[in-house]
């Protein structure tokens, strides 16, 4: 490749334009160390550079490029630009070795640093300074985009991009492919001449099979960035990919290999042999995979539907366990997603995320924290930890919150029936939150989270009227899912809570023709074999099944599992009797799909039924799964519910 000279450079900034003219007209006579191809007209030169955190500055002038020279002027006045330096026959000692350039440049943090050391050098090769400028993309760009644009004015930057845009073809592939990659990061205006002239001669190397499996990758991943999955050159690049051996490739390569397939398959049965190639691959080197691989792999495993790959998303999913503290927010949030997806829940993970929530919680982008609570809330898995450094950070940061992301951080709360260390300041929080931006919310998000409140014994009384209005429930029927069966539950559940809970309310009532007369369990539904045995435990001890009534509905929106009836003297009467009933007893038979996951601590929905029913007049009496699993035989099991529902005596009326 050819040379940068510095002094060539002033010569080009100070010339008129016939000079400049001339310079260009010379330097197209010159020869170069690599490549044999003469460099293309260099008569109109215009890079455009635009930075996408604001688009309105251009940087469309025309640049003041460097010009280009073979020879240098002088040691101390040029910095040459080499395609490869071992095929160069200049001196040792202009060169500087290319390990200790990376790893001096890699030492710098500020592109200011960085453009010091460039031009401090004498001569560097194109793989060298398309390494400049990947490291300047590392420092100077965030999640916000370009820190600083002022950096693509520098005349070093300058030249480097003046190099690379007109000698594209005298490029290494390396070279030419990582250049691209870090401006691509710098956010370049992709229609600058600059950009347009390296795509357009990776396409042409791409199209003569030039490119090996990274660079492919290399390209993969520009053209992702800048075109998006509708790039028609993708699908020549998966070609390409699909002609090599899969298992020579690197972990990068895999990754990209996925992060191309995703956007681009449309019929994924035709592609299928391919994944399974991949997937197989993939397998054996899960342990060398960095959390950034491991997120990709994992989201477009999501993404293409491989719920057939077990072993691979078993083995990706425990190798993740070791990345939690090193995952970005974003590659978390991919993480467990893929857990969700395809029904992965492991203890050890569950333990990382403990470890790792409480310290970062206050750094964590809330859409993040969002996803935990999703994922811990989906899984139904009670972290206290979490939750209580969950409250804290809502505590802090609730007014920089969105409402669907007040609403991530607090259902799960209600949902799973647990109120932290800092339950006062958080619902005090969340209530005079609420009060600023009621508004915000959409109905249906709203109604979610003043329900969750109520499943743990908050009551948002100031709220209420606005629920049972009828343009609020107007606005709930004309928005999605509209008010079908479980939003009706939500709504009669609120108002018997408050007619159960809150006497002292006097605001509008629910009407009679938005209530249901049975709530629908959504987590906690009847565990049929845990319920059979009870039922054969209590036929053991009344000797007849006449005395008790298995699912029944009351008139007060639940169903009560079994249903026991006693007369003034304590005497079990027949379930079908109606006279005489001096109480009634209630047994709720909680499988393990009624408490939180490893926990004995009851769900929200089976909590508030159970408190309802007491207040309601029936004597509740829990029947858990973990008292009763250890039970050998019918006997035991009567002698248990003995001691259970009638710790006394008992006797059956004739």
């Amino acid at each position: 490749m050819a040379l940068i000279s510095r002094k060539s450079f002033q010569l080009y900034l100070s010339s008129t334009p016939a000079s400049r003219s001339a310079l260009i007209t010379l330097s197209k006579r010159l020869n170069f160390i690599r490549g044999q191809r003469k460099p293309r007209n260099c008569s109109s030169v215009t890079m455009r550079m635009l930075c996408v955190k604001d688009k309105s500055q251009y940087l469309s002038s025309r640049k003041k490029h460097v010009q280009l020279q073979t020879q240098p002027l002088s040691v101390y006045e040029a910095v040459h630009l080499c395609g490869d330096i071992r095929n160069c026959t200049k001196s040792n000692n202009v060169w500087m070795d290319e390990k200790l350039f990376f790893k001096k440049l890699n030492n710098l943090c500020t592109s200011k640093d960085i453009f010091y050391f460039l031009s401090s050098l004498e001569a560097m090769s194109d793989t060298m300074a398309a390494g400049a400028l990947q490291r300047i993309s590392e420092v100077e760009v965030d999640d916000n985009g370009l820190k600083n644009p002022a950096l693509l004015e520098n005349e070093v930057f300058r030249a480097l991009c003046f190099q690379f845009e007109f000698e594209s073809s005298k490029l290494s592939n390396t070279g030419l492919l990582k250049a691209l990659q870090a401006l691509v990061k710098l956010r370049i205006d992709p229609q600058s001449t600059l950009m347009t002239s390296l795509i357009s001669e990776s396409q042409e190397r791409l199209g003569r099979g030039q490119l090996t499996a990274e660079h492919l990758c290399c390209l993969g991943e520009s053209l992702l960035e800048l075109e998006g999955p509708s790039c028609a050159t993708l699908e020549q690049i998966v070609n390409h990919m699909q002609e090599r051996d899969f298992r020579r490739w690197s972990p990068r390569e895999i990754a990209m290999v996925y992060r191309i397939l995703q956007v681009t398959v449309r019929d994924r049965k035709q592609c299928q042999n391919l994944l399974n190639r991949l997937n197989s691959v993939t397998f054996h080197t899960v342990s060398q995979l960095s959390p950034n691989f491991t997120s990709v792999i994992l989201n477009s495993l999501v993404v293409l539907r491989q719920t057939r790959a077990v072993l691979l998303v078993t083995a990706l999913c425990k190798h993740s366990v070791k990345h939690v503290p090193y995952f970005t927010d974003h590659e978390l949030v991919n993480v467990l997603e893929a857990f969700l997806y395809f029904g992965q829940k492991l203890q050890i993970f569950t333990e990382a995320l403990e470890r790792h929530i409480p310290e970062s919680i206050l750094t964590m982008h809330p859409q993040t924290v969002s996803k935990v609570m999703h994922y811990c809330c989906k899984k139904m898995i009670l972290s206290k930890p979490i939750f209580d450094a969950v409250a804290e950070g809502f505590i802090s940061n609730a007014d920089r919150l969105t409402p669907d992301q007040i609403a991530a951080y607090i259902i799960p709360f209600g949902t799973l029936n647990y109120l932290p260390p800092s339950a006062s300041s958080l619902f005090r929080k969340l209530e005079a939150v609420l009060h600023t931006r009621l508004r915000h919310f959409q109905s249906h998000t709203l109604l979610n989270l003043l329900h969750s409140c109520v499943l743990i014994q908050r009551y948002p009384i100031n709220f209420l009227p606005k629920i049972f209005s009828p343009y609020f429930l107007q606005k709930l029927q004309a928005q999605p899912p509209g008010l079908n069966r479980v939003v009706m539950s939500q709504l009669t559940q609120l108002f018997l809570t408050v007619t159960l809970e809150c006497p002292f309310y006097e605001g509008p009532k629910l009407l009679s023709k938005y209530q249901v007369k049975a709530c629908p369990m959504l987590h906690s539904s009847l565990d049929v074999h845990l319920f059979k045995r009870v039922k054969t435990g209590l036929l053991y001890l009344l000797k007849k099944r006449i005395y008790f009534a298995s699912e029944v509905s009351t008139p007060y929106f639940y169903v009560v599992d079994i249903e026991i009836k006693l007369d003034e003297e304590g005497l079990v009467l027949p379930a079908a009797q109606v006279e005489e009933v001096h109480r009634r007893i209630a047994l709720c038979v909680d499988g393990q799909n009624r408490f939180c996951a490893h926990s004995h601590n009851l769900l929200g929905e089976e909590a508030i039924k159970q408190r309802h029913l007491q207040l309601l007049g029936y004597e509740v009496v829990q029947i858990p799964f973990f008292e009763i699993e250890s039970l050998e035989n019918t006997r035991k099991m009567a002698d248990y519910l003995h001691k259970k529902i009638f710790p006394c005596t008992y006797g059956l009326s004739n």
